[in-house]
């Protein structure tokens, strides 16, 4: 199948990345190309490589307490290059005013919260791609 579509999840913790990846294959199949990285640097490498190649990328999922950058500042990046990309914050520690600020800025979809229930991000996910 010519995959044209793509996830991106954002996590410095490969466990949650290799979670992540199982759970939205899992609900979306071999539909959608599923790409991670382990930070801010490696997701920016990524989303480069999938726009030189056609690919859309439609949604980020990014941990908000990552070295370098915090995920909101991350999301709202992206969503300043990428207007029409579905961001979710995914977070065992951002604190309201992140979340807000993400809101605001980077037109947040949905903030999940560490341990999230996958029924939950496959939900978000599903009602954002209707």
């Amino acid at each position: 199948m010519d995959c044209n579509s793509a996830f991106l999840c954002v996590d410095d913790e490969i466990m949650i990345l290799e979670t992540l990846k199982e759970q939205l294959q899992r609900s979306f199949g071999e539909q959608y190309i599923y790409e991670m990285a382990e930070n801010a640097t490696e997701a920016w490498e990524i989303i480069d490589e999938l726009y030189e190649a056609g690919i859309r990328l439609l949604v980020v999922v990014s941990d908000w307490l990552m070295p370098g950058i915090k995920g909101d500042e991350f999301l709202i990046q992206v969503h300043q290059k990428f207007p029409h990309i579905m961001t979710i914050l995914l977070t065992g520690q951002a604190d309201d005013a992140a979340i807000e600020r993400s809101k605001q800025a980077a037109g947040l979809h949905a903030c999940l919260r560490k341990p999230w229930q996958e029924a939950e991000l496959v939900e978000i996910i599903s009602h954002v791609l209707r």
